[in-house]
Protein backbone atom coordinates (compact mmCIF):
# COMPACT_ATOMS: atom_id res chain seq x y z
CA UNK A 1 0.00 0.00 0.00
CA UNK A 2 1.10 3.53 -0.54
CA UNK A 3 -0.07 6.35 1.18
CA UNK A 4 -1.88 9.25 0.38
CA UNK A 5 0.33 11.62 -0.89
CA UNK A 6 2.36 13.02 2.12
CA UNK A 7 -0.05 11.95 4.63
CA UNK A 8 0.98 8.80 5.67
CA UNK A 9 -2.98 7.32 5.24
CA UNK A 10 -2.95 4.31 3.70
CA UNK A 11 -6.20 3.47 2.43
CA UNK A 12 -5.39 -0.36 0.90
CA UNK A 13 -6.45 -1.14 -2.74
CA UNK A 14 -10.23 -1.44 -1.84
CA UNK A 15 -12.36 0.68 -0.04
CA UNK A 16 -15.91 0.50 0.75
CA UNK A 17 -18.24 3.71 0.27
CA UNK A 18 -21.49 3.81 2.37
CA UNK A 19 -23.65 5.39 -0.28
CA UNK A 20 -25.48 2.28 -0.26
CA UNK A 21 -26.62 1.72 3.47
CA UNK A 22 -27.64 5.46 3.45
CA UNK A 23 -30.68 3.83 2.02
CA UNK A 24 -29.78 4.77 -2.04
CA UNK A 25 -32.54 4.42 -3.85
CA UNK A 26 -34.37 1.51 -1.85
CA UNK A 27 -34.00 1.02 1.68
CA UNK A 28 -31.84 -0.93 3.67
CA UNK A 29 -32.53 -2.75 7.13
CA UNK A 30 -30.59 -1.68 10.11
CA UNK A 31 -28.90 -5.20 9.93
CA UNK A 32 -28.34 -5.85 6.23
CA UNK A 33 -26.49 -2.43 6.73
CA UNK A 34 -23.98 -3.98 9.97
CA UNK A 35 -23.80 -7.32 8.13
CA UNK A 36 -22.57 -5.18 5.06
CA UNK A 37 -19.74 -3.72 7.03
CA UNK A 38 -18.84 -6.65 9.04
CA UNK A 39 -18.37 -8.21 5.45
CA UNK A 40 -16.27 -6.03 4.29
CA UNK A 41 -13.98 -6.03 7.40
CA UNK A 42 -14.04 -9.82 6.64
CA UNK A 43 -13.14 -9.68 3.69
CA UNK A 44 -10.33 -7.47 4.80
CA UNK A 45 -10.96 -3.87 3.25
CA UNK A 46 -10.05 -1.02 6.03
CA UNK A 47 -10.92 2.15 4.10
CA UNK A 48 -14.76 3.21 4.83
CA UNK A 49 -15.96 6.12 3.06
CA UNK A 50 -19.18 8.14 3.74
CA UNK A 51 -20.71 11.61 3.90
CA UNK A 52 -23.83 13.51 5.42
CA UNK A 53 -25.70 13.79 1.90
CA UNK A 54 -25.99 9.88 2.22
CA UNK A 55 -29.00 9.39 3.87
CA UNK A 56 -29.56 12.63 5.81
CA UNK A 57 -26.66 11.21 7.89
CA UNK A 58 -27.98 7.94 7.81
CA UNK A 59 -25.10 6.39 5.81
CA UNK A 60 -22.91 7.85 9.37
CA UNK A 61 -24.79 7.00 12.05
CA UNK A 62 -25.13 3.15 10.62
CA UNK A 63 -21.42 3.20 9.40
CA UNK A 64 -20.03 4.28 12.74
CA UNK A 65 -22.40 1.90 14.44
CA UNK A 66 -21.02 -1.04 12.68
CA UNK A 67 -17.49 -0.01 13.20
CA UNK A 68 -17.86 1.32 16.89
CA UNK A 69 -16.39 -2.15 18.12
CA UNK A 70 -13.45 -2.37 15.95
CA UNK A 71 -10.03 -0.76 17.11
CA UNK A 72 -10.10 2.76 15.37
CA UNK A 73 -5.99 2.56 14.29
CA UNK A 74 -6.95 -0.49 12.00
CA UNK A 75 -9.24 1.61 9.79
CA UNK A 76 -9.03 4.60 7.34
CA UNK A 77 -12.50 6.65 8.00
CA UNK A 78 -13.79 9.61 5.53
CA UNK A 79 -16.38 11.54 5.24
CA UNK A 80 -16.89 15.03 3.12
CA UNK A 81 -18.45 18.64 3.83
CA UNK A 82 -19.89 20.96 1.90
CA UNK A 83 -23.22 19.74 2.19
CA UNK A 84 -24.30 21.04 5.91
CA UNK A 85 -27.89 19.25 7.18
CA UNK A 86 -30.42 21.50 9.61
CA UNK A 87 -33.45 20.14 10.69
CA UNK A 88 -36.76 21.04 8.73
CA UNK A 89 -40.61 19.45 9.51
CA UNK A 90 -41.28 19.46 5.99
CA UNK A 91 -41.84 15.98 5.88
CA UNK A 92 -42.36 13.48 3.21
CA UNK A 93 -38.98 11.82 1.79
CA UNK A 94 -35.69 12.69 0.22
CA UNK A 95 -36.14 10.23 -2.64
CA UNK A 96 -35.87 13.52 -5.04
CA UNK A 97 -32.31 13.34 -4.39
CA UNK A 98 -31.47 9.78 -4.13
CA UNK A 99 -32.19 8.25 -0.54
CA UNK A 100 -34.92 6.45 0.36
CA UNK A 101 -35.19 8.32 4.23
CA UNK A 102 -37.82 10.49 5.54
CA UNK A 103 -36.61 13.97 5.01
CA UNK A 104 -35.81 15.01 8.52
CA UNK A 105 -33.39 17.17 7.92
CA UNK A 106 -32.39 19.56 4.60
CA UNK A 107 -29.27 20.06 2.86
CA UNK A 108 -27.73 23.91 3.34
CA UNK A 109 -24.60 24.24 0.76
CA UNK A 110 -22.01 25.79 2.63
CA UNK A 111 -17.85 25.87 2.29
CA UNK A 112 -17.39 28.29 4.49
CA UNK A 113 -14.74 28.01 6.98
CA UNK A 114 -17.49 27.78 9.94
CA UNK A 115 -19.55 25.63 7.79
CA UNK A 116 -17.01 22.98 7.32
CA UNK A 117 -16.10 22.80 10.48
CA UNK A 118 -19.73 22.71 11.78
CA UNK A 119 -20.14 19.76 9.71
CA UNK A 120 -17.21 17.67 10.74
CA UNK A 121 -18.05 18.34 13.99
CA UNK A 122 -21.91 17.06 13.41
CA UNK A 123 -20.50 14.18 11.32
CA UNK A 124 -18.35 13.24 14.18
CA UNK A 125 -21.09 13.03 16.17
CA UNK A 126 -23.21 10.61 13.81
CA UNK A 127 -20.17 8.38 13.28
CA UNK A 128 -19.40 7.74 17.40
CA UNK A 129 -16.02 8.93 16.97
CA UNK A 130 -13.57 11.65 17.90
CA UNK A 131 -11.15 11.95 14.32
CA UNK A 132 -11.95 10.84 10.89
CA UNK A 133 -8.77 10.53 8.63
CA UNK A 134 -9.85 11.94 5.32
CA UNK A 135 -12.44 14.91 4.78
CA UNK A 136 -13.28 15.45 1.25
CA UNK A 137 -14.92 18.82 0.07
CA UNK A 138 -18.19 17.28 -1.83
CA UNK A 139 -19.49 18.23 -5.08
CA UNK A 140 -18.43 21.68 -5.26
CA UNK A 141 -19.36 22.17 -8.84
CA UNK A 142 -21.75 25.16 -8.30
CA UNK A 143 -19.74 26.54 -5.42
CA UNK A 144 -15.73 26.92 -6.94
CA UNK A 145 -15.29 30.87 -5.45
CA UNK A 146 -16.12 29.72 -2.00
CA UNK A 147 -14.48 26.17 -1.90
CA UNK A 148 -11.22 27.63 -3.12
CA UNK A 149 -11.16 30.49 -1.02
CA UNK A 150 -12.71 29.33 2.51
CA UNK A 151 -13.37 25.54 2.14
CA UNK A 152 -9.88 24.57 1.04
CA UNK A 153 -8.30 26.72 3.43
CA UNK A 154 -10.27 25.27 6.18
CA UNK A 155 -9.22 21.90 5.80
CA UNK A 156 -5.62 22.99 5.36
CA UNK A 157 -5.76 24.63 8.88
CA UNK A 158 -7.70 21.35 10.04
CA UNK A 159 -4.49 19.25 9.21
CA UNK A 160 -2.48 21.51 10.26
CA UNK A 161 -4.31 21.73 14.05
CA UNK A 162 -4.05 17.73 13.83
CA UNK A 163 -7.54 17.89 13.52
CA UNK A 164 -7.40 15.29 10.54
CA UNK A 165 -4.77 13.67 8.49
CA UNK A 166 -5.52 14.09 4.65
CA UNK A 167 -7.44 16.34 2.67
CA UNK A 168 -9.04 16.45 -0.33
CA UNK A 169 -11.90 16.97 -2.83
CA UNK A 170 -14.55 14.55 -4.18
CA UNK A 171 -16.53 15.13 -7.15
CA UNK A 172 -18.04 13.86 -10.58
CA UNK A 173 -15.79 15.66 -13.03
CA UNK A 174 -12.53 16.10 -13.57
CA UNK A 175 -11.76 19.37 -14.33
CA UNK A 176 -12.05 20.97 -11.30
CA UNK A 177 -10.77 18.06 -9.74
CA UNK A 178 -7.46 18.90 -11.63
CA UNK A 179 -7.63 22.52 -10.58
CA UNK A 180 -7.46 21.10 -6.63
CA UNK A 181 -4.30 19.15 -7.83
CA UNK A 182 -2.72 21.83 -9.52
CA UNK A 183 -3.48 24.85 -7.80
CA UNK A 184 -3.51 23.28 -3.60
CA UNK A 185 -1.81 21.11 -1.67
CA UNK A 186 -4.64 18.52 -1.02
CA UNK A 187 -3.47 14.64 -0.44
CA UNK A 188 -6.07 12.87 -2.42
CA UNK A 189 -8.83 13.31 -4.81
CA UNK A 190 -11.81 11.58 -4.96
CA UNK A 191 -13.01 11.07 -8.53
CA UNK A 192 -16.59 9.38 -9.05
CA UNK A 193 -17.56 7.80 -12.55
CA UNK A 194 -14.69 9.35 -14.74
CA UNK A 195 -12.64 6.99 -14.79
CA UNK A 196 -13.57 3.30 -15.86
CA UNK A 197 -14.06 0.78 -18.63
CA UNK A 198 -17.09 3.40 -19.87
CA UNK A 199 -15.64 6.67 -19.24
CA UNK A 200 -11.64 6.89 -19.65
CA UNK A 201 -11.89 11.07 -19.37
CA UNK A 202 -9.85 11.66 -16.44
CA UNK A 203 -6.81 9.91 -18.29
CA UNK A 204 -6.39 13.34 -20.13
CA UNK A 205 -6.38 15.75 -17.41
CA UNK A 206 -6.47 14.42 -13.55
CA UNK A 207 -4.27 11.41 -13.64
CA UNK A 208 -1.44 12.78 -15.06
CA UNK A 209 -1.37 16.12 -13.21
CA UNK A 210 -1.85 13.78 -10.13
CA UNK A 211 1.33 11.28 -10.78
CA UNK A 212 3.06 14.73 -11.25
CA UNK A 213 1.85 16.65 -8.11
CA UNK A 214 2.14 12.97 -6.42
CA UNK A 215 -1.28 13.30 -5.01
CA UNK A 216 -3.31 10.42 -4.87
CA UNK A 217 -6.81 9.34 -6.40
CA UNK A 218 -9.36 7.62 -5.27
CA UNK A 219 -11.61 6.10 -7.81
CA UNK A 220 -15.34 6.14 -7.05
CA UNK A 221 -18.85 4.52 -9.20
CA UNK A 222 -16.20 1.92 -10.86
CA UNK A 223 -19.26 0.43 -11.81
CA UNK A 224 -20.84 3.85 -13.23
CA UNK A 225 -23.33 3.03 -10.61
CA UNK A 226 -24.79 0.03 -11.87
CA UNK A 227 -24.35 -0.42 -15.60
CA UNK A 228 -20.61 -2.10 -15.55
CA UNK A 229 -21.96 -4.36 -12.56
CA UNK A 230 -24.73 -6.10 -14.38
CA UNK A 231 -25.61 -4.63 -17.90
CA UNK A 232 -29.21 -4.68 -18.70
CA UNK A 233 -32.56 -2.73 -19.88
CA UNK A 234 -33.05 -0.18 -16.66
CA UNK A 235 -29.71 -0.22 -15.88
CA UNK A 236 -28.24 3.18 -13.88
CA UNK A 237 -25.41 4.97 -15.70
CA UNK A 238 -24.15 7.89 -13.48
CA UNK A 239 -27.49 7.55 -11.23
CA UNK A 240 -29.89 7.39 -14.10
CA UNK A 241 -31.55 5.28 -16.61
CA UNK A 242 -28.65 4.21 -19.36
CA UNK A 243 -28.34 5.71 -22.67
CA UNK A 244 -29.02 2.89 -25.32
CA UNK A 245 -25.30 3.44 -26.92
CA UNK A 246 -24.06 3.11 -23.40
CA UNK A 247 -25.67 -0.01 -22.70
CA UNK A 248 -24.76 -1.17 -25.96
CA UNK A 249 -21.28 -0.93 -25.22
CA UNK A 250 -21.53 -2.36 -22.14
CA UNK A 251 -23.13 -5.92 -23.04
CA UNK A 252 -19.86 -5.76 -25.87
CA UNK A 253 -17.48 -5.62 -23.30
CA UNK A 254 -19.28 -8.45 -20.84
CA UNK A 255 -19.34 -10.55 -24.30
CA UNK A 256 -15.83 -10.25 -24.62
CA UNK A 257 -14.64 -10.45 -20.86
CA UNK A 258 -16.45 -14.07 -20.62
CA UNK A 259 -15.14 -14.65 -23.94
CA UNK A 260 -11.84 -14.54 -22.19
CA UNK A 261 -12.88 -16.23 -19.03
CA UNK A 262 -13.32 -13.41 -16.76
CA UNK A 263 -16.54 -11.14 -15.84
CA UNK A 264 -17.17 -7.57 -16.59
CA UNK A 265 -17.36 -6.98 -12.91
CA UNK A 266 -13.26 -8.31 -12.39
CA UNK A 267 -12.36 -5.90 -15.21
CA UNK A 268 -14.40 -3.04 -13.74
CA UNK A 269 -12.69 -3.28 -11.13
CA UNK A 270 -9.42 -4.21 -12.07
CA UNK A 271 -9.39 -1.46 -14.73
CA UNK A 272 -8.97 2.20 -12.68
CA UNK A 273 -7.05 -0.17 -9.59
CA UNK A 274 -4.22 -0.67 -12.82
CA UNK A 275 -3.73 3.23 -13.03
CA UNK A 276 -0.14 4.53 -11.03
CA UNK A 277 -2.00 7.47 -9.45
CA UNK A 278 -5.02 5.78 -8.10
CA UNK A 279 -4.10 4.43 -4.69
CA UNK A 280 -7.91 2.51 -3.73
CA UNK A 281 -11.29 2.04 -5.42
CA UNK A 282 -14.41 2.37 -3.56
CA UNK A 283 -16.95 -0.10 -4.15
CA UNK A 284 -20.36 1.02 -3.46
CA UNK A 285 -22.35 -2.31 -1.74
CA UNK A 286 -25.26 -2.57 0.38
CA UNK A 287 -25.62 -6.12 1.34
CA UNK A 288 -22.56 -8.84 2.70
CA UNK A 289 -23.32 -10.74 -0.60
CA UNK A 290 -22.59 -7.55 -2.74
CA UNK A 291 -19.33 -6.91 -0.75
CA UNK A 292 -18.00 -10.54 -1.03
CA UNK A 293 -18.75 -10.58 -4.46
CA UNK A 294 -16.90 -6.95 -4.99
CA UNK A 295 -13.85 -8.77 -2.94
CA UNK A 296 -13.92 -11.79 -4.86
CA UNK A 297 -14.33 -10.12 -8.33
CA UNK A 298 -10.81 -7.85 -7.48
CA UNK A 299 -9.48 -10.32 -6.16
CA UNK A 300 -9.44 -12.26 -9.67
CA UNK A 301 -7.06 -11.90 -12.44
CA UNK A 302 -8.35 -10.49 -16.04
CA UNK A 303 -6.15 -12.11 -18.48
CA UNK A 304 -4.11 -9.70 -20.79
CA UNK A 305 -5.47 -10.72 -24.13
CA UNK A 306 -9.09 -9.61 -22.45
CA UNK A 307 -7.10 -5.91 -22.28
CA UNK A 308 -5.13 -6.39 -25.76
CA UNK A 309 -8.69 -6.99 -27.51
CA UNK A 310 -9.81 -4.02 -25.91
CA UNK A 311 -7.59 -1.90 -27.32
CA UNK A 312 -7.77 -3.47 -30.57
CA UNK A 313 -11.32 -2.60 -30.56
CA UNK A 314 -10.93 0.74 -29.70
CA UNK A 315 -12.53 0.03 -26.34
CA UNK A 316 -9.80 0.90 -24.44
CA UNK A 317 -7.10 3.65 -25.30
CA UNK A 318 -3.51 2.82 -26.32
CA UNK A 319 -2.07 4.67 -23.42
CA UNK A 320 -4.64 3.60 -20.20
CA UNK A 321 -2.56 1.24 -17.76
CA UNK A 322 -4.00 -2.23 -17.11
CA UNK A 323 -2.87 -4.68 -15.05
CA UNK A 324 -0.01 -6.99 -15.35
CA UNK A 325 -0.59 -10.33 -14.98
CA UNK A 326 0.44 -12.12 -11.55
CA UNK A 327 0.72 -8.47 -9.83
CA UNK A 328 -1.96 -7.76 -7.46
CA UNK A 329 -3.01 -3.93 -6.61
CA UNK A 330 -0.84 -2.45 -3.75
Amino acid sequence: MSPLGRSGVETGPLGFGAAGIGNLYTPVGEEEARRAVDAAWAAGIRYFDTAPHYGLGLSERRLGAALRDRPRADYVLSTKVGRRLEPTDAGGDDLANGFAVPAGHRRVWDFGADGVRRTLEAALTRLGVDRVDIVYLHDPDDHAEQAFREGYPALEKLRAEGVVRAIGAGMNQTAMLTRFVRETDVDVVLCAGRYTLLDHGALADLLPAARERGTSVVVGGAFNSGLLADPRPGATYDYAAAPHELLERALRLKTLAERHGTTLRAAALAFPAAHPAVASVLVGARSAAEVRDCAEQFAMPVPAAFWQELREQRLLPEDAPVPVPGEQPS
